[in-house]
């Protein structure tokens, strides 16, 4: 059967459709009634939408045809983004998805919820699934408990999608990294020096150039013609979170109101001047917006509001008639360190019932020196399932110690045969505890009919690292399929196992009934779960769309992923086989299991039949038989059947122990008799 397994694997050639489909009516349904979809990108596979106007405001797309990232079962996982052209997400659709845990575990009510917090959050932040740690421009949204994966997985798809778009289509949108100034380098400075080093920035701006800015416009100024040559503003510009030239410039008690009133998260950059322009209008109201003028990087805006500081310079600074400190919102990604625009307006002329005033500008390019920044050391974007695993990290190494002594035990098995029934007991609650409800680590065909899927449709298996702590189980129980068959796992490390094999030991102390299932009845029923392994591989190469109710065969889901959190007929299943355990010895394990079945098949690759057997093992013996709850001995010649052992070491305890082995009490026996005849004779 093993044989005719693999050849049925290896003739599947049948691949199924998974990509993006959406049509051009069917993408109308998901804008608003202000909104309207225009053409279709020749590049891209993106579809403008237009504003009432019939002006471009944004881009719509779907995740899978820029970023085609498989859910966590290993199917197509599909949203579809529209980002206006600021980075804003101003929604996001689910279209499709395969989740088991969404499907039919809790339901997609949640995942619909999370995917509503990317509503308003802008692309430039570096938006993360998870609790704030640390006070940054980096936007944290809640995840989804019990699905933490699925929803890293859908992130990674949205903003991979979308910097794919912002890096062709929204220009200083895609989030980059930003320099900071380094707070450890003071140098003094006088007010020259500090022009010298280009630490501020002096504009002069003659008369002539404004008179060049309105030549030809009607609002001509004779008075600047015939003075062109006098300064109509003398501008300096600074960054003051820059120590050397806060410290050169500013008073001490300027100093401390600025660092008492500034957030991590903003640049105070000052502008003071001499001159008959005045750079603030008289309008203007303190803790607002300048209206004047703007900061402009990577040809965006940058938001800017006035501190409302009460400026005081050094007695050496010379004297300026204007001066304001500007707070300069660095969430929307102004790198102080790189370049910027200062963009300056005048105004010339008065609304009136004839004529509008006129607005001109100048633009001048502000650049503090690179060495009063800090060095950004050049990395690579860390993977998705990189950073999983960084942030799992003390879960993790616990885990490999625990799989590292469970290996090591198993291997000098004689370690564990004193009060076996007790070592065994701690080992599996911790399986249950940690492993389990705790590690969410229950391995499942739900990743086996995964990584089918993945390979019949040719796609990546990167899926499979977004759970790095199921993965480490997994490499662990390949590695105990190779040395010692499927038992490994089934006996010592399946949580919802050990929920059947406690509930049958609770029994016994309860002196309920023992139900043995006669050996050849048990040996023919063991074919179910061979039958359910090849109708879920069916399922997902002729009928995918049904394989997420097929799979709720496996009580997993609801006992230990969800905790029997969920609706009553899943929970009710799950505790029929807890029940039926109380009385058949783990029947769901032995009996309907497709995990089980599958790690039967793989654990004959096996090399090593490493539990001890005597020739007289099933005749004249056959203790071991008889106390075998999983019918795993053979009743003719004892030999152990290693694709319905789950290596719980009893029979080995048997074998081990003159109390309890008939051929050793025997054994024993025969030698007292000689012993006795050798004194007599």
């Amino acid at each position: 059967m093993f044989k005719l397994f693999i050849i049925f694997l290896l003739t599947v050639t049948l691949s199924h459709n998974l990509y993006a489909s959406l049509k051009k009516d069917e993408l109308k349904n998901f804008l608003s009634q202000e909104m309207k979809l225009g053409k279709k990108d020749l590049n891209l596979p993106i579809w403008e939408v237009l504003n009432k106007d019939g002006k471009l405001q944004a881009y719509t797309f779907e995740t899978y045809d820029l970023a085609p990232v498989l859910g966590f079962s290993g199917g197509k996982m599909n949203m579809l983004v529209t980002i206006d052209l600021d980075g804003n997400f101003l929604d996001v659709n689910l279209l499709d998805q395969d989740e088991p845990v969404f499907v039919s575990g809790l339901g997609v009510v949640p995942f619909l919820e999370f995917l509503e917090q990317y509503k308003q959050k802008n692309l430039s932040s570096n938006i993360k699934v998870g609790k704030q740690i640390t006070v940054s421009n980096t936007v944290y949204i809640d995840g989804v408990s019990k699905a933490t994966a699925s929803v890293k997985i859908a992130n990674d798809s949205i903003l991979a999608s979308s910097i794919k778009v912002a890096s062709q289509k929204l220009s200083g949108v895609a989030p980059k990294q930003i320099r900071n100034a380094k707070k450890d380098l003071f140098e003094k400075l006088t007010f020259k020096e500090l022009l010298e080093k280009r630490l501020i920035t002096n504009i002069k701006i003659k008369k002539g150039d404004i008179e060049k800015l309105f030549k030809d416009s009607g609002f001509e100024n004779n008075s600047f013609k015939e003075n062109k040559d006098d300064v109509f503003l003398d501008l300096y510009i600074a960054n003051l979170a820059i120590p050397s030239i806060m410290n050169n410039l500013l008073q001490l008690e300027t100093q401390e109101e600025i660092k008492n009133q500034i957030t991590q998260t903003q640049e105070p950059i000052i502008i003071f001047a001499n001159g008959e322009h005045q750079i603030l209008s008289e309008n203007f109201v303190p803790n607002t917006s300048p209206d004047t003028f703007e900061i402009i990087q990577d040809t965006f805006p940058i938001h800017i509001n006035d501190g409302d500081y009460e400026i005081q310079f050094l007695d050496n600074i010379p004297n300026f008639n204007q001066a304001i400190i500007l707070d300069v919102d660095k969430k929307y990604n102004f790198d102080p360190s790189s370049s910027w625009l200062f963009n300056l307006k005048f105004l010339r002329g008065d609304t009136t019932l004839y004529s509008t005033p006129i607005l001109k500008s100048i633009d001048f390019e502000i650049k503090t020196p690179n060495r009063y920044f800090e060095t950004l050391e050049k990395k690579e974007e860390q993977a998705l399932w990189l950073s999983s695993m960084i942030e799992q990290k003390n879960k993790l190494i616990i885990l490999s110690i625990f799989l590292t002594v469970l290996f090591i035990t198993l291997y000098k098995y004689q370690t564990l045969l004193e009060k076996l029934r007790y070592k065994r007991t701690f080992i599996l609650l911790i399986t249950l505890f940690f492993i389990g409800w705790y590690g969410q680590g229950q391995l499942s065909m739900v990743t086996i009919l995964g990584f089918v899927k993945a390979i019949l449709n040719s796609q990546s298996l990167n899926f499979l690292l977004y759970d790095p702590f199921s993965l480490i189980i997994w490499f662990f129980v390949f590695i105990s399929l190779i040395i010692w068959g499927r038992g490994t796992f089934c006996g010592w490390l399946c949580p919802y196992g050990v929920l059947q094999e406690l509930s049958y030991y609770f029994a016994r102390l309860l002196r309920l009934p023992i139900i043995k299932v006669p050996q050849k009845l048990s040996d023919k029923m063991t074919y179910i779960r061979y039958i359910v392994l090849v109708l879920l591989i069916l399922s997902v190469i002729f009928a995918p769309k049904i394989t997420e109710y097929l799979i709720e065969i496996e009580p997993f889901k609801t006992s230990i992923t969800l905790i029997f959190d969920r609706e009553i007929p899943y929970v009710l299943y799950a505790l029929f086989w807890i029940f039926l355990s109380m009385f058949i010895f783990k029947g769901f394990c032995r009996f309907i299991c497709p995990l089980g079945a599958f790690l039967s098949l793989a654990g004959k690759l096996k090399f090593l039949d490493w539990l001890p057997r005597r020739k007289e093992c099933g005749n004249p013996c056959n203790n071991c038989y008889k106390n075998c709850n999983y019918n795993a001995i053979d009743k003719k010649d004892g030999h152990i059947k290693y694709d319905e052992c789950f290596q719980c070491l009893d029979c080995v305890q048997i074998y081990s122990d003159d109390k309890l082995c008939k051929i050793l009490i025997k054994n024993a026996k025969d030698k007292k008799i000689t012993s006795w005849r050798k004194t007599n004779d």
